[in-house]
């Protein structure tokens, strides 16, 4: 009985559209496509100016988002482990650029205190999901992140942030 259970929720999920997504848009190996937008005091970010010299992890995510906000205290996790260490190739270090879905800024703003995603970097147009952020990387489903080099190559594609993490050892000096 427990196999026919198990047998029916990966159909499901696989019919509900949930199983591994390829993204088309971005590859690894290829150039970060630049992003730029507004932070939520209305200051104009820049991606390829904060990844310059730095690993960047690109996260995607809204306040809205059950998965997202479920994840959220694991890359908080992360952003602690790794914001302190030394990487190849990195002289700044690692940083967390957010990217919102949300189309209002309140509950963005109330989110990323709420859940303490504490580092500067975050962005929206606050478009939803018809967002340009998330047209430019192909973001069809969130949370969704991609590990950026130094020099804006991707390097990994992530279902959740925390996946990242073997990919940062690597990295490490």
């Amino acid at each position: 009985m427990k196999k026919i259970f198990v047998l029916l929720a990966v159909c499901l999920y696989s019919t509900l559209g949930f199983a591994q997504y390829d993204n088309t848009k971005i590859h690894i190996g290829q150039k970060a496509p630049d992003l730029v937008f507004k932070n939520p005091e209305g200051k104009v970010l820049k991606l390829s100016e904060i990844n310059k010299k730095r690993v960047i992890l690109l996260d995607f995510w809204a306040s809205w988002c059950g998965p997202c906000r479920r994840s959220n205290p694991g890359l908080v996790a992360l952003y602690k482990r790794y914001v302190d260490k030394e990487f190849k190739d990195a002289k700044k270090g690692f940083d967390i650029v957010s990217v919102s879905l949300d189309q209002d800024k309140e509950p963005w703003v109330n989110a990323i205190a709420k859940d303490s995603l504490y580092w500067p970097n975050h962005m929206s147009d606050l478009g939803g999901w018809q967002s340009k952020p998330a047209q430019i990387y192909g973001v069809a489903f969130i949370p969704q992140a991609f590990l950026l080099a130094p020099d804006g190559t991707v390097l990994g594609m992530y279902n959740v942030s925390e996946q990242a993490e073997a990919d940062l050892q690597k990295l490490l000096k």
